[in-house]
């Protein structure tokens, strides 16, 4: 059982009550500031589902191709056969744990760990991205697609709520919540020790009655799961899917750098991650609109100023700050309370 502390309760309340206050202080903005918050809380879900395998060593960069097949998956369901996204995304969400396990089977049956299988599974990434593009009569190919419109754009049956953002707020709140109880669930099951187990010496796990490959094939499945869901949801609320914006490696390495700058081994570091990105990738996209100057001066490369950007401040995360922004408040927290007790002790004895 999960028990809520006075500041999460306070939490909880605020976030339940943000689009009202959002609507009262920024009238004029309001439908920027909440798309801000949707997507921040959309992508931390994902990012969320990512680091229950990354926080065990299992360093995927593939989990682009989750998101696009959770995404693809419902949308041409739903556009070419009529299937509703409440039936298209269980089968996308099934559809990408099946490639999960057909990829991870073989990699943990013959111990394929480290860089190999992070080259591994970027090239499931590349191979997805591939397909979306060749198959362009139905996807849309490097253009994208959007699912068909039902109605006046606000359908429970298409799960369409792109005109009522506070609707969609509230669905992308549940589906965080949902990801933050996700990760409590494995952090206080037994099969956490034994994937720390196996993350330390997979021999000695084994000699201890530890199913590695059972183990890890179920933490990849429940992570390529949680990613095909957000991806699902993502296409749906933003009534738009594209190769590169759902499917490519360079979503999957944003995923990768989100959760490691905000804190891969804490529940709300992939959260903090998420809040990190999308507001330095809003600066970045801001800032190139406003300077002509700065346009002028980097010409075509300020289309990837942004990559440029994460992969430097994402060398600097690993070199200085391995265990995050969140990750590192914490352990500063608990540093200084260790020595403010230190010296309580000192004094009074």
């Amino acid at each position: 059982m999960i028990r809520f502390s006075p500041a999460a309760i306070i939490g909880i309340v605020a976030l339940l009550l943000l689009p009202f206050a959002v609507r009262f202080f920024f009238a004029a903005s309001e439908k920027y500031y909440l798309h801000l918050l949707i997507q921040i809380l959309l992508w931390s879900f994902i990012y969320t589902g990512w680091s229950l395998m990354g926080r065990f060593g299992l360093t995927s960069l593939g989990h682009g191709a989750f998101t696009g097949i959770g995404a693809y998956t419902t949308v041409l369901l739903w556009n070419f056969a009529g299937l509703t996204p409440w039936l298209g995304i269980p089968v996308g969400v099934v559809l990408s744990v099946i490639v999960a396990l057909l990829v991870g089977y073989p990699c943990f049956r013959l111990r394929i760990t480290g860089h190999y299988f992070a080259l591994m599974t970027l090239a499931l990434t590349e191979f997805v991205r591939l397909c979306i593009v060749g198959l362009r009569d139905y996807t849309g190919g490097s253009l994208g697609t959007q699912p068909r419109r039902y109605g006046d754009g606000v359908s429970l049956y298409a799960m369409q709520f792109e005109p009522d953002r506070v609707l969609s707020y509230y669905v992308a709140l549940a589906l965080w919540a949902f990801g933050i109880w996700m990760w409590l669930k494995v952090d206080r099951s037994m099969d956490r020790y034994a994937l720390d187990a196996a993350n330390q010496d997979e021999d000695a796990a084994a000699s201890v009655g530890i199913d590695v490959t059972r183990e890890k094939l179920k933490i990849t499945g429940l992570s390529a799961a949680m990613c095909a869901l957000g991806g699902a949801i993502y296409g749906q609320y933003q009534m738009y899917i594209g190769p590169d914006t759902i499917a490519g490696l360079g979503v999957s390495l944003n995923i990768v750098f989100a959760v490691i700058a905000g804190g891969l081994w804490v529940p709300l570091g992939p959260t903090v991650g998420a809040v990190f990105t999308q507001l330095l990738s809003e600066t970045l996209r801001v800032g190139m609109q406003g300077s002509a100057t700065l346009r002028d001066w980097l010409g075509s490369a300020a289309l990837a100023l942004d990559t440029a950007v994460y992969g430097l401040l994402l060398v600097l995360f690993i070199i200085y700050m391995p265990k995050g922004i969140l990750g590192t408040l914490m352990e500063w927290r608990g540093r200084r309370k260790r020595i403010a007790d230190t010296a309580a002790v000192a004094r009074t004895g």
